[in-house]
């Protein structure tokens, strides 16, 4: 695992600093139409305007995440591909990333090949972006989720499985029968970072595998430093926000969360149909959390 780092050093919190809130985007802000509610746009940035640090934290890619959240004022880093990197909202810049070593690039990828499965590889090639699959090869789940992305500036077909493993390698998708994804999710789990559920959108079964640091959590926690913030709040619905629940001060999952995830909030509030997060906040929210 390799970790980059382009941002300046860390403020240490105090009792004075403000609390970072963040929120997960599917099943938390989104609602299942993959949209966000005019009543939770209003809200975050009326609430942001009078002052909360506000940010979220997603399993998506920024292009993505943007095209969803595009009207919420979200000025401060996000954080992507359940923690892979931190970036600039606004320009798209890395604040901090971590990536796999060449070596576990290709263990994970020489594993994957073995039990017949053909992974969406994301990776930097000559320092842009893209996700890289063999057409000929992936599954029919995964051919279809790459159908509803036609067009994404970041798809990049390659013609063999020695393609597919170039570049900066950060993150690969797994979409495929459980009884091949099982095996694999219990072979990687101590080494790498593994997330391993249905999709809430297509029922498909995932396997995602990240370096072991690519958590939202440790991104969580980093951008808490960045900003000099003393608390955090969290947000969430599925098994990939546990870890920044674990870590948060306070965590809040939504009504339609993972069973696993309301076993240890603080407490359950309404669901995403029901802009749970948005009427936390407007309930919840008081400036003098804040000493500006």
């Amino acid at each position: 695992m390799e970790e980059k780092k382009h941002i300046g050093a860390a403020l240490s919190p105090d009792s004075t600093a403000p609390t970072l809130y963040v929120s997960d985007l599917d099943g938390t802000l989104m609602h299942k139409d993959l949209t966000i509610s005019d009543l939770t746009v209003n809200t975050i940035n009326e609430l942001v305007k009078k002052g909360m640090h506000f940010s979220f934290a997603t399993a998506r890619s920024l292009v993505t995440a943007s095209k969803i959240a595009s009207k919420i004022e979200v000025s401060l880093p996000v954080i992507v591909y359940n923690g892979s990197f931190i970036m600039d909202s606004r320009t798209g810049e890395i604040l901090n990333g971590v990536f796999f070593s060449k070596e576990e690039s290709q263990k994970i990828g020489k594993c994957l090949l073995e039990h017949g499965v053909y992974p969406i590889v994301y990776a930097f090639r000559d320092g842009i972006e893209k996700y890289s699959y063999v057409p000929e090869l992936i599954s029919r789940a995964a051919a279809e989720f790459l159908q509803e992305k036609k067009g994404d500036i970041r798809d990049n077909p390659v013609p063999d499985a020695v393609s597919l493993m170039e570049g900066e390698i950060f993150y690969f998708t797994c979409i495929d029968e459980e009884e091949k994804l099982a095996p694999l999710y219990e072979a990687m789990k101590d080494a790498f970072y593994c997330v391993y559920q249905r999709d809430i959108y297509s029922g498909e079964q995932w396997l995602e595998i990240m370096p072991k640091q690519a958590t939202k959590a440790n991104a969580v926690e980093r951008l808490r430093q960045m900003l000099g913030c003393s608390r955090i709040i969290s947000f969430g619905d599925g098994k990939n926000d546990i870890p920044m629940f674990q870590i948060s001060d306070e965590c809040y999952a939504m009504g339609n969360a993972e069973d696993a995830l309301k076993g240890i909030a603080t407490a359950v509030i309404g669901s995403n149909e029901e802009d749970g997060v948005a009427k936390w906040l407007q309930q919840n929210f008081k400036t003098d959390h804040f000493h500006i």
